[in-house]
């Protein structure tokens, strides 16, 4: 078994964020499996127990995980940490209810997602009477690349900024169908910045397509996506190409509006 070190090179200062690696190491792995025993935790991650012991009894000392009868679970600080991260959003009460319209009035999925460190995470989602519930959770994160909504963000990044992301994402395949090819996911943002909006076709997840437009500020800077999702033979031909896409157009010039004056 591995026991976090003091890093040679960088002294308490590398002990201290190998520390704090080990602690958020141990919350993903209580997140990622709703749950678990101090053994499985130790087991799992390869610490010795005496190690995970000691920052669980720190992280259920500050109100960041609790013990229950099945185990240690995250708490529910996690939430109102989460909250207030979603909140700083700019405009998020007005997105959050446009995302329910659209869902209500398409019977499907929506969506709006933002861009952080490289990845779209959904920050608000909600579900239609016909939606097929199979996308992650809130805060959940997929690749930019493989997202109707996500590459709609990344065709508003200025040259530099979008060279860069480039430069820094890695192109693994979601699906069979994820575009991988730099030069491929170039061409086609360019064709979606000529139509105003994305499409994902299975990119994301098997039988599933989705259409994306972004969701700009005040002063053109990029404040997330938004999309609709559903299946591959409810969204597709002029549902997918025409209607869906007046839609979202309609709904961004919207919410654009609204952020700017609110």
């Amino acid at each position: 078994m591995t026991e976090p070190s003091i890093d040679a090179e960088n002294g308490a200062g590398g002990d201290t964020v190998r520390t704090a690696e080990t602690m958020f190491d141990i919350v993903r792995r209580l997140v990622d499996d709703d749950g678990a025993s101090l053994a499985e935790l130790a087991s799992e991650l390869d610490y010795a127990k005496s190690t995970v012991h000691r920052h669980l009894h720190t992280l259920e000392g500050l109100g960041y995980v609790v013990h229950r009868d099945d185990g240690y679970h995250v708490g529910l600080r996690f939430l109102e940490v989460g909250v207030t991260a979603r909140s700083s959003y700019r405009g998020y009460d007005l997105v959050r209810r446009k995302v329910e319209e659209i869902a209500e009035v398409t019977g499907e999925r929506a969506q709006f997602f933002v861009e952080e460190h490289g990845k779209a995470v959904y920050l608000s989602r909600a579900v239609g009477d016909q939606a097929v519930r199979t996308d992650p959770g809130i805060g959940s994160r997929i690749p930019l690349y493989a997202a109707s909504a996500g590459k709609a963000i990344l065709a508003e990044l200025p040259e530099p900024k979008l060279s860069d992301m480039f430069e820094r994402i890695s192109f693994d395949p979601v699906t069979k169908y994820t575009i991988t090819d730099p030069e491929e996911l170039r061409a086609e943002i360019e064709a979606g910045r000529e139509r105003g909006y994305y499409f994902n076709r299975e990119e994301s997840l098997r039988g599933t397509h989705a259409v994306g437009v972004a969701i700009c500020g005040p002063d053109d800077d990029v404040i997330g996506g938004l999309s609709v999702t559903g299946p591959s033979h409810r969204l597709n031909g002029e549902r997918l190409e025409s209607e869906l896409p007046d839609l979202l157009l309609g709904a961004a010039n919207e919410l654009e509006l609204n952020i700017a004056h609110s």
